[in-house]
C-alpha cells in the first residue's frame, strides 16, 4: 500500500518512521531543505535506544501532493486550509488534527473516503530528520465519510508495536481526545511542565480536574469518571512529553488554542453554559501568543 504523509513535524516523522516498515511511504515537507535532508539521511527514530533509521521518500509540499492509496494529514489545524486546497480530488484521507474545529472543513472536501484520527503517542521532533518517541500509546481512527474497508486494511497491516484501533463513532472518539487536549495542553503550556506533572503534583491535579469538569459539561459526557481516568492515563503514558502547545509557545509559534479551547468556548456559548476556567485559559494562551509576536517585532 502506498501511503502519503503530509507534514513532517513530530507526528508526521513518527508515522513515517514506523509505517515505512510495511508500506511505501512518501513524506511531504514544508521546505525543500528538510526534504533533501530526509532523502539523504532518512528519518531518525529515537526510542530508548537508537536512533533507528527509516529510509522514506520526501517531497517538498510546493511540488504538489501526489496520489496514494491513503494520505495521512499530520499538520496543525491552523495549517489545514492551505493543505486542503492542494489535495487531489477523490482520494482517501486520514486527518490527525487536534480539536474538532476541522470537521466543518472536511464536510466540503471532495474525497472517496475521509477518516479522522486521534493520536495518543508522545513525540518530540528534535531536528528536521529526528523524532523521539517519548510515550507509546495508540492511534484511534474512525470513518467520517465513506467506507471502512480501506481503513480496516490499513489497521490490519500496521506494525503490532504501532497499533491502529478503529472506533465506531468518530464524534465520540474525537470528543474524548478533545477532552484530553483541552486539559493537558493549556495547563502544561501555562505551568511550563511536562505532561506527567499534571498527575504527579496534587495541586496541578486539582486544577486538571476542575478544568476537565467544564470540558465534560460542554461535551455532555455521561461517564465523567471513566473519561477523567483516560485523561490522567494519557498524562502518565506521556509523562516525559512536552505538549504541543507548550512547545509552540516556547518556540514563538502559533498554537492550536482556537481549534481546542476556542471550539469549546463557542460550544459553551451556544449551549448557554458558564465555563470560567476554559475562558481564562483560552485568554491566557492568546495573551502569550500576542506577547511572543510583539517580542519578535
Amino acid at each position: 500500500m502506498r501511503i502519503g504523509i503530509v507534514g513532517a513535524g513530530s507526528i508526521g516523522l513518527l508515522f513515517a518512521a514506523y509505517l515505512h516498515r510495511v508500506f511505501e511511504v512518501t513524506l511531504y515537507t514544508r521546505t525543500e531543505a528538510q526534504a533533501d535532508w530526509i532523502n539523504k539521511h532518512g528519518v531518525q527514530l529515537k526510542k530508548g535506544i537508537g536512533p533507528l533509521t527509516a529510509q522514506v521518500n520526501a517531497v517538498p509540499l510546493d511540488k504538489g501532493i501526489g496520489e496514494a492509496e491513503l494520505t495521512i494529514i499530520a499538520v496543525k489545524q491552523y495549517q489545514l486550509e492551505s493543505i486542503l486546497e492542494g489535495l487531489p480530488q477523490g482520494g482517501n484521507y486520514l486527518f490527525l488534527q487536534n480539536g474538532m474545529g476541522h470537521l466543518n472543513a472536511l464536510a466540503h472536501l471532495s474525497a472517496e473516503n475521509i477518516y479522522v484520527g486521534s493520536v495518543e503517542h508522545g513525540a518530540l521532533r528534535e531536528n528536521p530528520t529526528t523524532v523521539s518517541h517519548n510515550g507509546a500509546g495508540i492511534t484511534r481512527v474512525a470513518v467520517y465519510r465513506g467506507s471502512s474497508e480501506l481503513l480496516e486494511n490499513f489497521a490490519r497491516n500496521v506494525p503490532d508495536f504501532f497499533p491502529i484501533q478503529i472506533a465506531g463513532d468518530y464524534y465520540k472518539m474525537l470528543a474524548n481526545k478533545l477532552a484530553a487536549n483541552a486539559v493537558i495542553n493549556p495547563l502544561t503550556a501555562i505551568l511550563g511542565v511536562n505532561n506527567g506533572e499534571l498527575v504527579n503534583n496534587k495541586y496541578f491535579e486539582k486544577a486538571l480536574e476542575g478544568l476537565f469538569d467544564e470540558v465534560a459539561q460542554i461535551l455532555s459526557f455521561t461517564d465523567r469518571t471513566n473519561a477523567l481516568t483516560k485523561v490522567k492515563g494519557i498524562c502518565r503514558n506521556t509523562a516525559e512529553n512536552r505538549s504541543s502547545m507548550l512547545k509552540d509557545l516556547d518556540a514563538g509559534r502559533p498554537t492550536e488554542v482556537d481549534a481546542i479551547l476556542g471550539f469549546l468556548v463557542d460550544e459553551a456559548y451556544r449551549k448557554k453554559l458558564k465555563t470560567p476556567m476554559i475562558s481564562t485559559y483560552y485568554h491566557l494562551i492568546k495573551g502569550r501568543e500576542l506577547a511572543s509576536r510583539r517580542e519578535m517585532r
